[in-house]
Order: C-alpha cells, then structure tokens, then sequence
C-alpha cells in the first residue's frame, strides 16, 4: 500500500555529447632499430622466487614487479623451482634456505646452478659459516638477512642483475 511506483518517476536524461572535431591520424613510418624497436627488446629480467611463505612470497613479488622486474613463478619446494627454472628461464632467484619439503634452497641453488647455471640470492634468517660454506658452490649473487626491506631487496637485485652482466632493467 505504502510503495511508490518508481517506473513512474522520470529521470532527467543527460546531455547529448558535443561533437568533437574529426582529426586525420597521423601516419608515421617506423625505422628498423628505432627508439620502439629498441624498447620492445629489451624486456624486463626474469626473476623466480623460491619462499615457503606465502606472504612473504607476495611481498617480494609485489616489491620485485612494482620495481621493474618480471617474476618468472614463485616456488614452495626444491622441486618446484628446479622445474620452473626449466620451463621459465629466470636470470637469478631470490632463495629462502629453509623451504616446505625434505630439500631445502641450498639443495635447490646447487641443482639450478649445476644444471642451469643460474645463481641465487639467499633470503634467509638462518646464516652462518656452516650455511655460507655449504651454499658457496651454487656461487651466490648475495645473502639477505631475514628480517629485511623490500628496498633492500630490490637494491641487492639490481646489484645481482650488475654482476651478471647488466640485467634487463635497473
């Protein structure tokens, strides 16, 4: 009894849109070895994460993406990472040691760089002599200690990507 009937009100209907004017695309030739072509080359490096973590693993692929770089996966076991190494070419990994599984990232590092030849950044809380000794050779690009910054994290990328030869990108 109380309900209005809204199919009867009336909305005020908007404007129509002015006419903008026609202009003609400009055409323009592209020259092999551009400015663009030169762009589209250079992609961004590949990097793969290797954290048991989930949000940890967030973190560092939001701090990684947001800073330039491409995440080539994220990878909660030894065997994961082996695998995607394989199947998606990463530059470098960024490693947590102590992983979900019976491997941990040093077994991890040492078969990507066997068999890859692709190094790692260590992101770990646990670093001492025995561990640096027995990661020594998957030849590290670097040691994080946990807790870290994403600055910091991107900053010991960038210096990775610089000794292997000048990443893709920073």
């Amino acid at each position: 009894m109380g309900r209005s009937n809204r199919s009867s009100q009336s909305w005020p209907s908007a404007p129509a849109p002015a006419a903008l004017p026609r202009r003609r695309p400009k055409l323009v030739a592209a020259r092999e070895g551009g400015a663009r072509t030169k762009a589209r080359a250079a992609e961004p490096a590949r990097i793969l994460v290797v954290e048991d973590d989930f949000l940890v693993a967030m973190q560092l692929e939001i701090a990684l993406a947001e800073a330039g770089y491409a995440i080539a996966g994220i990878a909660a076991t030894a065997e994961e990472a082996v695998a995607l190494a394989r199947t998606a070419h990463p530059v470098l990994a960024v490693m947590d040691i102590r992983l979900a599984g019976e491997r941990d990232g040093i077994d991890a590092a040492l078969d990507l760089f066997r068999e890859l030849g692709l190094r790692s950044i260590f992101a770990t809380a646990h670093v001492d002599q025995d561990v640096r000794k027995r990661a020594k050779p998957a030849a590290p690009l670097g040691w994080l200690q946990k807790p870290y910054t994403m600055t910091s994290l991107v900053q010991i990328v960038r210096q990775a990507l610089a000794e292997l030869g000048g990443g893709k990108k920073n």
